[in-house]
């Protein structure tokens, strides 16, 4: 990983109620709210632009494949959070009740790339990640 400054990026899903993501992204997981219209919310996701769509019949979960023993959902986005940020966030998730499709733990521990992750899924079946590295240096580890 090098010291340059990283691009925000933007991402676009589908849900099925407009409503269920603001309550989701903006109040549970923080992230202020930007332009909308009836079809579509911007939010602030650390940083990155990411944006619901209301789009029922493309909402859903997604398949899984195994990583470290856990069914990783295929289809997934997510944050790399400072260690201390990824510990708050996994205790106030763990709080407010989240169902976690993986519950926060350190995987490949012990060898390059350890990592905190935890996985959930928004109201429309997204499925989100959430980590941090011990060294995130070893962000690309192999």
């Amino acid at each position: 990983m090098t010291d340059q400054t990283i691009r925000p990026f933007h991402l676009a899903f589908p849900v099925g109620d407009l409503e269920a993501a603001r309550g989701f992204y903006k109040d549970l997981l923080r992230c202020g709210e930007g332009r909308s219209s009836p079809d579509w919310v911007d939010f602030d996701f650390h940083g990155h632009q990411i944006v619901a769509h209301l789009a029922p019949e493309e909402s859903g979960k997604a398949r899984t494949n195994a990583v470290d023993g856990h069914g990783v959902p295929v289809r997934h986005f997510g944050i790399v959070l400072s260690m201390e940020e990824w510990q708050k966030t996994a205790d106030r998730l763990t709080e407010a009740g989240m169902n976690f499709v993986i519950a926060p733990y350190i995987r490949f521990k012990g060898k390059p790339g350890e990592q905190a992750t935890m996985f959930f899924n928004d109201p429309a079946g997204n499925a989100i990640e959430m980590k941090a590295f011990k060294d995130i240096r070893q962000l690309f580890a192999k």
